[in-house]
C-alpha cells in the first residue's frame, strides 16, 4: 500500500542529492531531529547496511532499525525497517531536471496484523508530516549548507 509520498525541487547537484540522502551519516546531519546513528554492521554504505536511528518525535526520542536493501549509485536507494508490527519501505530515488535535483520519497506501509492496521490509519497524517519536515531539511541542507561545504 503506498503509504506517502513526497517530493522536492533541489538546486543543487544530483550527485550531492543522493550523497544526502544515501549516507545516513550525512542524512543524520541534514535533518536536526535525528539525533544518533549506530550501525549494526562494519559497512556504513550500500545494501546490507544496518543502522539503529534515534530520533525526536512529538518531544521523545525513538529508535528504528532500518537496512538498505536497495541502492543504485545517483539513483535510490531502499530501507526497509519493522516496526509497530508493520514493515515500512521506503524508497528515495533522484534525477535531474534540468539545472535542479528532484528528490521523490515512497513510503510503502505493511502492516503485520490487525492491530498495526488500524494504528498506521491513526498515526498516517503524522508520519507524513515527518517525512514533509525530512524533505524539506534534506532540500535546505543540499541548497545551503552541503554546497557551501564542497
Amino acid at each position: 500500500m503506498e503509504y506517502a509520498t513526497a517530493s522536492r525541487m533541489i538546486q543543487a547537484p544530483l550527485e550531492d542529492v543522493f550523497a544526502t540522502i544515501a549516507d545516513i551519516r550525512n542524512f543524520s546531519e541534514a535533518v536536526d531531529d535525528i539525533v544518533s546513528v549506530e550501525f549494526l554492521t562494519e559497512q556504513q554504505s550500500g545494501v546490507g547496511t544496518r543502522f539503529r536511528e534515534t530520533r525526536r518525535m512529538n518531544g521523545r526520542e525513538n529508535t528504528t532499525e532500518l537496512e538498505v536493501t536497495e541502492y543504485v549509485f545517483n539513483d535510490r536507494i531502499r530501507l526497509i525497517s519493522v516496526a509497530g508490527g508493520t514493515v515500512w519501505d521506503t524508497i528515495f530515488t533522484v534525477r535531474s531536471v534540468e539545472n535542479k535535483t528532484e528528490l521523490r520519497l515512497v513510503m510503502d506501509a505493511k502492516p503485520q496484523h490487525l492491530l498495526a492496521k488500524v494504528m498506521i490509519r491513526l498515526v498516517r497524517k503524522m508520519v507524513n508530516r515527518f517525512l514533509q519536515a525530512d524533505m524539506d531539511a534534506v532540500q535546505r541542507y543540499c541548497e545551503q549548507v552541503r554546497c557551501s561545504k564542497l
